[in-house]
């Protein structure tokens, strides 16, 4: 059963082929929302501690709000993002990420193909990301002219210098998923936690190893 299932999965993904739509996700066509704190996720975050938020969907579509991860990190926001886009060590840095590779660079663009999942079934999919570090943020979205294994993935990264200590980042992080109808919930929810869940928490282990601070 789990062969087969591993064909299936293995067998719908199509570099050479484009994605069914355009996107159902709305994506964010320019910098991503501020996330405003309260004094008591403030509190959460100096305990060292994520905090996980609501915020307003500022795409265009007026849909509801969307979930963001908020942690602080001790490493200054360029080591950061040395971390955030060197997706070719993702295998190692983050958890069930099975392969990572750059396709393409183009100016603020990034093309990158991911295979993640669980011994036996593979989720492959490709998203094309908009960088821009000189103003704190990457927003993605898939890349339609390949067909993922995912229906859809919009998301950001935002990375801001600490407001009161010196060396040390804010980092948010979102991402939406549209998993197509025949992936296993298991495995869109393994996606689940390589996102929204584990990802601050990754970020954070290896910008501080980078930064020599781990632990302080």
């Amino acid at each position: 059963m789990l062969a087969a299932l591993w064909l299936v999965v293995a067998l719908a993904a199509d570099a050479s082929a484009p994605h069914p739509h355009q996107g159902v996700l709305a994506a964010y066509t320019g910098a991503p929302p501020e996330v405003s704190l309260s004094a008591a996720d403030l509190g959460v975050l100096t305990a060292g501690d994520p905090v996980h938020k609501q915020v307003q969907d500022t795409s265009g579509d007026g849909a509801s709000g969307r979930g963001v991860a908020i942690q602080d990190v001790h490493a200054d926001p360029a080591t950061v993002w040395a971390r955030i886009v060197d997706f070719g060590a993702y295998p190692k840095m983050v958890d069930n990420v099975k392969a990572c590779d750059v396709v393409a660079r183009d100016g603020e663009s990034i093309d990158v193909h991911f295979v993640i999942g669980a011994p036996l079934v593979s989720i492959e999919y490709w998203v094309r990301h908009r960088y821009k570090p000189d103003e704190g943020w990457m927003t993605w979205t898939l890349d339609y002219r390949k067909h993922s294994d995912f229906d859809d993935s919009v998301g950001f990264w935002r990375v801001a210098p600490h407001p009161d200590k010196d060396g040390w980042s804010r980092v948010f992080y979102s991402a939406d998923v549209k998993a197509a109808g025949w992936v296993p919930g298991p495995i869109e929810n393994a996606f689940a936690t390589v996102g929204l869940k584990r990802a601050t928490a990754w970020v954070k282990r290896e910008s501080e190893k980078a930064a020599g601070t781990s632990g302080g």
